[in-house]
């Protein structure tokens, strides 16, 4: 199939950071592209048609599946990328605060899921593409309420790609580690700060002012959505960067006790 023929993609939280990065590639690699954002605005310059979706609603979230199918026809990928961050103290933040944040990571993922599969159904295929993260896979220190959605995600995912495999249609979760803006644009804050935290929350501070700067760009998660995307045979797990690499094979080979010890390191805590 040739770079004008792809078909049709649809990305979800796409006004910036790794979305709007990766509405971009796929654009380039020969998709029609729809991204969404909360809010209006004009459409991306290199081709991408914007519209506004509010992955918390049912009915914008179908609203505009409608809207895409009525223009283009069918959606042969969704790349399911809309989350927040929220970082702190697993007791900061209120059952109805991890509610308002799973309502987006996880429930926004399977609304825009259940929107988009029976046209994929009816036409036979399809892809599905969920921006997961490493920390779906590790424990994560004053990350634990994110960490669980993205925990979800993961186990959603193998789950429904085996349910509907049999429609030929696939589906993919994508492990970054450290990606640059993603904390510091889409990141929350607990809502019932507590003071016992506070040299906790300046060490997190620190840590990430170290991190980020060379963290991952968008662009590497962008190019290993692209590459599931148009895999022959694509994979249910995809990491995304050298960070994410090392830590999934550390996870995945190293003694239960050295993990704990290395990741604590790292996250600058007593061993």
């Amino acid at each position: 199939m040739s770079k004008t023929e792809r078909g049709i993609a649809l990305v979800t939280g796409a006004s910036s950071g790794i979305g709007l990065v990766t509405a971009q590639a796929l654009r380039r690699d020969g998709y029609r592209v729809f991204g969404t954002s909360r809010k209006p605005m004009p459409d991306i310059a290199d081709g991408v048609t914007m519209l506004i979706c509010d992955v918390t609603s049912d009915a914008s979230v179908q609203s505009l599946v409608d809207e895409v199918l009525g223009r283009a026809g069918r959606i042969d990928l969704l790349v399911n990328n809309a989350g927040l961050g929220l970082l702190g103290g697993a007791e900061e933040s209120s059952v109805a605060q991890v509610q308002a944040l799973f309502d987006v990571n996880l429930f926004g993922v399977i609304r825009m899921t259940n929107a988009v599969l029976p046209s994929m159904r009816r036409r036979g295929k399809g892809r599905i593409i969920n921006i997961g993260s490493i920390l779906g896979l590790i424990p994560a220190p004053y990350a634990a309420h994110y960490s669980a959605t993205k925990h979800a995600i993961e186990g959603y995912s193998e789950s429904l790609d085996h349910e509907i495999r049999a429609f030929n249609i696939r589906v993919s979760v994508i492990e970054p580690a450290f990606v640059r803006t993603v904390f510091d644009q889409n990141g929350i804050k607990p809502d019932s700060i507590l003071n016992e935290y506070d040299g906790a929350r300046a060490g997190l501070d620190a840590l990430l002012r170290d991190v980020m700067p060379k963290a991952d760009l968008p662009e590497v998660v962008a190019a290993v959505v692209v590459k599931a995307a148009t895999d022959a045979h694509p994979r249910r797990r995809y990491t995304a960067g050298r960070a994410a690499q090392q830590i999934g094979i550390l996870h995945r080979f190293a003694p239960a006790d050295v993990f704990d010890k290395s990741l604590r390191k790292q996250f600058r805590l007593p061993v």
